[in-house]
């Protein structure tokens, strides 16, 4: 792990504090320790001010523990966490300008929906005038206005998290840390809320840092995200542009679908004798040998696997021994699929395969 240069460095000082003071969250040579465990190896990253930026990666992958680092539930092994401009590494959670929505919500089950949402602001004295125009305001951004005298208990999912959401933002935090909240809803819902979320931050303009294991989330979300692995940041961008180029074969098989085709099975094919990635829906698929046009790849294979998705179609084609390429097809009402052991022809053009850096 890299040693962060000491606080006493002025040069270092200096660049690091107009670095801090242009972004809303930056962290620096961060890394987190449990014993014999690292759970967070030398992270560094800024977000900026009004952005939505997601932190993406399996179960393990350092991404809640940096966000309770920024909360200041966690202190760094080694590092430093700025917010607003102002170096909060040792700042208890009390003192630093982030709230912060779990996916359990944690409201408190004997309260109505407005003690709730006005606790923020009872803890820290406001009058009680305060506290009701603060809180029919929140109740109202949420959508849950006639609610107020509601307990937890009597509301749906989606109503408790747009609670935990109002009680997060009466006190107008700069930052909103946000741990997988929408974790524990129905599909449909969760879909729902994804686009509430996105909706709302850009109406309030304050930076939000998610936190998701779930690929869709953060694409159709964030501005940015990084995609973790092993406590390090694998890749940092725009969904679009870690999804159209990924640089490791784990981004490209964790933020979507991927062939990962090794240096062989790329030179077989005729590609740079590189580790590539190929999406599934950018490979199509011919049943009558029709996929011979001129400045595409193709080659001939055999389905071995065939599912229906609703909107869209997986197959499973064997072009070689051991080499079995995904491909996903839109379903269209005229279309003729397929039979399983069938000889199709797979064609892509060139500049669809991402070359990956090696491992």
């Amino acid at each position: 792990m890299r040693t962060v240069l000491p606080l006493g460095d002025e040069l270092h000082r200096g660049a690091w504090r107009a670095l801090a003071l242009s972004t809303a969250v930056a962290l620096d040579g961060v890394s987190q320790q449990f014993g014999s465990v690292v759970a967070v190896d030398d992270v560094s990253l800024t977000v900026e001010s009004g952005e939505f930026f997601s932190l993406l990666g399996p179960s393990g992958s350092g991404k809640t523990t940096c966000l309770r680092m920024i909360a200041g539930f966690d202190l760094p092994t080694t590092g430093r966490i700025v917010i607003g401009g102002e170096d909060v590494t040792s700042v208890p959670p009390y003192r630093r300008t982030v709230n912060t929505v779990f996916q359990d919500y944690a409201l408190f089950p004997h309260m109505s929906v407005a003690e709730n949402v006005a606790y923020p602001l009872m803890v820290r004295g406001s009058d009680k005038r305060t506290r009701v125009q603060r809180t029919n305001e929140m109740l109202e951004l949420v959508q849950l206005s006639g609610l107020e005298n509601r307990r937890p208990g009597a509301l749906s999912g989606g109503q408790r998290q747009r609670v935990a959401l109002a009680r997060a933002l009466i006190n107008a935090p700069p930052v909103l840390l946000l741990d997988e909240p929408l974790g524990a809803l129905d599909l449909k819902l969760r879909q729902q809320m994804q686009i509430e979320l996105k909706a709302l931050q850009r109406q309030l303009g304050i930076t939000f840092i998610y936190v998701t294991h779930d690929q869709e989330e953060a694409l159709s979300m964030s501005d940015r995200l990084a995609v973790f692995r092993e406590g390090r940041i694998e890749q940092v961008g725009s969904p679009q542009s870690v999804y159209d180029t990924p640089k490791t074969a784990f981004v490209a098989g964790f933020v979507g679908s991927a062939n990962i085709l090794t240096r062989e099975q790329a030179e077989a094919l005729g590609l740079s004798p590189v580790t590539t990635a190929l999406r599934p829906e950018k490979i199509h698929l011919h049943i009558n040998g029709d996929g011979s046009q001129k400045g595409l790849v193709h080659c001939q294979g055999r389905l071995v696997g065939r599912q229906f998705l609703g909107i869209n179609t997986r197959f499973e084609v064997e072009i070689s021994q051991g080499l079995v390429l995904d491909v996903i097809r839109q379903n269209t009402l005229d279309q003729i699929l397929p039979e399983p052991e069938q000889q199709v022809t797979l064609s892509w053009r060139v500049e669809d395969v991402r070359m990956l850096e090696p491992v």
